[in-house]
């Protein structure tokens, strides 16, 4: 099992992370930033190994989904620690331990209805997160996955939050899972919308050798 998922892992991340993708406008751009589930225990150390290990190491992160709830301590209630990189609802502690792979932490509640509040834009406006084509049965199966789960609002210590549940007669979750992802990695790199809630991180600086040397203190 675990030459196949590392396999597989190989395999795809060969596939899309070498792979230039061209915008509307014409220009060519490449992924930026991968996440990888490393929730599923069977699992967790052998993606580690390969988000070290992988020739792309340097834009794949194993990302961990957090149920956040009504009851749950929020990450703003975190305390920060030296290293630590914070964000809308994900936050990247700093490493320590025998992984020595920095990871990313997700709200999973907060991020699910952030998906589905930009898939309820009108086309046109602001924020919209719309799918290609006009036919309906190309995304079917998609949609299935994206309304695999309900939000039941749950209001307790104060706070009052959107807590996602599985419907009974769902099949499948796994695409509204990497959609999720999707936003989350669009967040670490930068990306964000005017007035959402939450702090979005502003992709870090290249420090100059120069640069260190001039904000010395004598």
């Amino acid at each position: 099992m675990e030459g196949a998922i590392y396999a597989g892992l190989e395999s795809l991340t060969s596939e899309y992370l070498c792979r230039s993708w061209k915008r509307e406008d014409g220009a060519e751009i490449k992924i930026d930033r991968c996440l990888i589930d490393a929730n599923w225990g069977q699992s967790t150390d052998l993606v580690y190994q390969f988000c070290r290990q992988s020739s792309h190491s340097a834009i794949l992160l194993p990302s961990h989904g957090k149920y956040i709830g009504a009851t749950s301590q929020p990450f703003s209630e975190y305390k920060r620690r030296r290293g630590d990189r914070i964000g809308a609802h994900w936050r990247i502690p700093n490493v320590q331990g025998r992984r020595q792979v920095r990871y990313v932490l997700i709200d999973t509640n907060y991020w699910k209805s952030f998906v589905h509040a930009r898939l309820a834009v009108a086309m046109g406006d602001k924020g919209c997160l719309s799918l290609f084509g006009r036919k309906a049965d190309d995304h079917r199966l998609f949609a299935e996955h994206l309304t695999a789960e309900h939000p039941v609002t749950v209001e307790a210590r104060g706070r009052t939050v959107e807590e996602w549940k599985v419907r009974a007669a769902a099949q499948d979750n796994h695409w509204l899972d990497c959609l999720v992802g999707c936003t989350v990695a669009a967040s670490i790199q930068g990306a964000g919308l005017p007035g959402v809630e939450g702090h979005i991180a502003q992709p870090q600086k290249r420090l100059r050798l120069s640069g260190l040397q001039h904000n010395r203190t004598p």
